[in-house]
């Protein structure tokens, strides 16, 4: 167990969708984190820092790790809520649905 920061189902937006079970959670390393868990490591080392100042980005961080090692619920909601997130974006330029 790690003092970090929550991250995949545990952080929003998934933890509306996915409930708490008894095992622990994953957490970025952080020690100035509220939350104990299993250490996941972070897409970069800066995440947690980053993830801290930007809640958008925060989100999809934790969207992008429930991606890498969520199971398959939890893989599928990440999914529909990066699709979602996604959708959102006025892009420059016209780019195919996928």
């Amino acid at each position: 167990m790690t003092r970090g920061i929550a991250t995949s189902y545990a952080a929003a937006p998934l933890k509306g969708f996915i409930a708490r079970g008894e095992e622990p959670i994953p957490v970025w390393p952080f020690a100035e984190g509220n939350e104990r868990g299993i250490e996941l490591t972070p897409l970069y080392r800066t995440v947690p820092f980053a993830a801290l100042r930007d809640s958008a980005l925060y989100e999809l961080l934790a969207i992008a790790d429930a991606l890498r090692e969520g199971r398959a619920r939890e893989r599928k909601i990440a999914e529909e809520q990066l699709r979602l997130r996604l959708s959102d974006i006025e892009w420059p330029m016209k780019i195919a649905s996928f």
